[in-house]
């Protein structure tokens, strides 16, 4: 049962982490690449655009990188069964704080808005779930975390 858990998250881990090494090679080409890229991009690519200036681009980008290597400690700490160290970084890098709450408002799309912040209040659940040292419940509630990037990635785009 924990393979299985465990095959599924990191499933999820490898999907967000193409979907950002996309984003991430998009951005470091050169200019007439990137026009033509944007071009079959805007013609394949029915997600939502969040119309990010480069400077919020870049930003967003750096929220996601380091969301991606706490949730790569969260499953280290679960393996390692240390989850105290799994809900200090689940509560810290991915739980709902004040600065996570105005980053999100800064943004103007309100359901991009409103599933950031559900996503930020479940690294909060998942922060609490590790405490209680069980490891099928903390799986699910990282699949449930991880599943809200998922979701963001199938429907939003920079």
């Amino acid at each position: 049962m924990i393979i299985k858990h465990v095959t599924t998250l990191l499933v999820m881990f490898l999907f967000t982490g193409v979907v950002l090494n996309s984003y991430a090679d998009e951005h470091n080409s050169s200019k007439g690449e990137m026009k033509h890229h944007h071009m079959k991009h805007s013609m394949n690519d029915d997600r939502v655009s969040l119309n990010l200036s480069p400077q919020m681009k870049q930003h967003q980008l750096s929220n996601m990188r380091s969301h991606l290597e706490a949730v790569q400690a969260i499953i280290k700490s679960i393996a390692e069964r240390d989850f105290e160290v799994g809900s200090e970084i689940a509560h810290s890098k991915l739980g709902l704080s004040d600065e996570m709450k105005r980053m999100c408002n800064m943004v103007t799309n309100n359901d991009f808005k409103l599933l950031g912040l559900a996503f930020h209040e479940s690294g909060d659940v998942l922060a609490n779930t590790l405490k209680t040292k069980d490891v099928n419940k903390s799986l699910h509630a990282l699949q449930t975390t991880l599943g809200y990037c998922v979701q963001c990635h199938a429907t939003f785009r920079q």
